[in-house]
């Protein structure tokens, strides 16, 4: 019977032995009160380590309450009719005036025209100037949803890529404003 123990104590003594070696090892590398030290002493620095956690997420989530609540007060305003026109004007170029009236052959090229005058723009704009691009945006999404049955689903998978990508920039410029109103919350 080849896989079977011809001596039914030769398991145990590499068991022993290993129990042995193990006993060994454990019992030198420290006392109970070095252990107990050690563990002291990383229970302090984890708890110190969570009341700073738990303070700095406090202060962003103060930042973030202010922020959202100068957010909803600055959109409570109602845009001003010119500055909307000259904001489109501005991000659609050549599509200026033409939101009504865009086919699904040209509601991609303005999606990027739209992005590429918002990735030029960005760094300068205030939080005001982002809610007139958001105008503008929201007219070209609505004018897609007019014409979105009729459009190819390559033209449609392009739309949506740069949709997503404007929806990224104006996450940024939330972060930025977050961290903000984060820097200037009383540590």
């Amino acid at each position: 019977m080849k896989g079977e123990l011809r001596n039914p104590l030769a398991g145990l003594k590499s068991f022993g032995s290993v129990l042995l070696a193990a006993l060994l090892l454990t019992s030198c590398d420290s006392t109970p009160n070095e252990r107990r030290a050690a563990a002291r002493t990383a229970g302090r620095e984890l708890d110190s380590a969570a009341r700073t956690a738990t303070h700095k997420l406090a202060r962003i989530g103060k930042a973030t309450a202010t922020y959202n609540a100068a957010n909803r007060a600055r959109r409570a305003r109602p845009l001003d009719p010119r500055q909307q026109l000259a904001m489109e004007a501005t991000l659609l170029g050549p599509y200026n005036g033409q939101i009504n009236s865009l086919t699904p052959q040209d509601l991609p090229a303005a999606y990027g025209q739209l992005v590429r005058e918002t990735r030029a723009q960005r760094a300068t704009w205030t939080d005001r100037d982002w809610d007139y691009a958001r105008a503008v945006y929201q007219r070209l999404n609505d004018q897609l949803k007019q014409v979105r049955l009729d459009m190819p689903a390559r033209d449609e998978v392009r739309v949506r890529a740069r949709q997503a990508e404007f929806v990224s920039l104006q996450a940024g410029r939330t972060v930025k404003g977050i961290d903000a109103a984060t820097r200037q919350q009383p540590k």
